[in-house]
């Protein structure tokens, strides 16, 4: 495994703020003949019932195939825990981010729950412990507490809602409607485009995604006018200078979904380069153009791609198989209090949203 380190800045509620140490070991690559024969040793084993492979859009082609090839998913993150509480297997095979995990434990927790790799975490997660968490929450008894699916199950358990960016803007609607404060954590830009887009009394943690907020405002301006013709996608966890010059501001199945049934030839995205493998396979003959992170001067115009969801693998997968590695254990206590959160939001979107309750884009299978 190959080890990369990097910092990244954490804002605490109080305003001060320190950088902490944050790493991902990227698996080492496999070679051509050496990845054909595990990706066909595990297809058998999934088509098998063995387990089923849930995965997320923003981890490798090759785990997104597999999943889709053995009858398992692609999908944002609770539609990833929603397919495996449903699903007959016994075992789901989480490929993400940790916090992916444990919301399919806190849906399914009679089911085993795997990861390829356990140390797979989210800067917005990790940005917001729990027991900080619960002191900010305790400084504000008045405020409804809306967490993002983006936050572990141990701060889940402090809310009072959960959202995701697909229905964030309903719920805090309706909550503003009922004369609620609230208080948001963990990304401020997503809690800033919710507040500007409802009105709503929102106090913010200031947490940030690594990869959204490195999208920079300038840069897109200048790629837009490279290309007049392209529509601009742009994740809500972004800074408010991307934001203001989207088309489409949604989840990222909102914005797939954008490019699968949209009118125009090419897309300048603005999330984790991950979902452009299915951007590509379910709109093949569509220009799909990467948001620029960085100014003309670097070296990597755009490298938007969480190092977390990198070090998902084709090994990890086996391993979970062959010895049970990767497995997530949680709490029964934190566990049953955060699944109050997420059933009132699943209550919620059934009642105002029906239409929505598989997800947005189709799981057609990939060749």
């Amino acid at each position: 495994m190959t080890r990369v380190s990097f910092d990244y800045l954490r804002q605490q509620p109080s305003g001060g703020s320190c950088v902490s140490q944050a790493w991902a070991r990227v698996p080492e690559a496999l070679g051509p003949h050496e990845r054909r024969a595990l990706r066909e040793q595990l297809t058998t084993r999934l088509r098998s019932g063995e387990a089923v492979l849930i995965a997320h859009y923003y981890t490798d082609g090759d785990l997104q195939d597999l999943a889709l090839a053995t009858g398992g998913c692609v999908a944002d993150s609770l539609e990833m825990a929603r397919f495996g509480r449903d699903h007959p297997a016994q075992t789901l095979i989480v490929a993400g981010v940790r916090f992916m995990g444990e919301t399919a434990k806190i849906l399914s927790p009679h089911k085993r729950v795997l990861m390829p790799d356990l140390d797979a975490t989210c800067s917005l997660d990790l940005g917001c412990p729990a027991d900080d968490f619960a002191r900010f929450c305790d400084q504000h008894p008045d405020r409804t507490v809306v967490v993002y699916a983006n936050t572990s199950a141990a701060v889940k358990a402090r809310a009072d809602w959960m959202v995701t960016s697909a229905c964030a803007l309903s719920i805090v609607e309706h909550l503003k409607r009922e004369g609620r404060k609230i208080l948001w954590a963990p990304d401020k830009h997503l809690g800033r485009y919710i507040a500007e887009q409802t009105g709503a009394d929102m106090l913010l943690w200031q947490g940030a995604c690594i990869v959204h907020d490195e999208f920079k405002g300038l840069e897109l301006e200048l790629l837009r006018r490279a290309h007049p013709g392209a529509q601009v996608l742009v994740h809500p966890e972004s800074p408010a200078a991307v934001v203001a010059q989207a088309d489409v501001v949604g989840s990222t199945s909102r914005l797939l979904k954008a490019v699968v049934e949209g009118s125009a030839d090419s897309y300048i995205v603005a999330t984790d380069n991950g979902i452009l493998h299915r951007m590509r396979q379910l709109a093949p003959h569509k220009t799909l153009i990467e948001a620029p992170t960085a100014g003309s001067s670097a070296t990597c115009k755009s490298c938007a791609h969480c190092p977390w969801m990198a070090m998902n693998a084709l090994q990890g997968v086996r391993d979970g198989l062959d010895a049970g590695r990767g497995e997530i254990l949680l709490d029964e206590t934190v566990r049953a209090r955060a699944l109050v959160c997420i059933e009132r939001m699943l209550d919620f979107t059934a009642r105002t949203q029906p239409s929505a309750a598989s997800g947005l884009v189709p799981n057609i299978g990939a060749a």
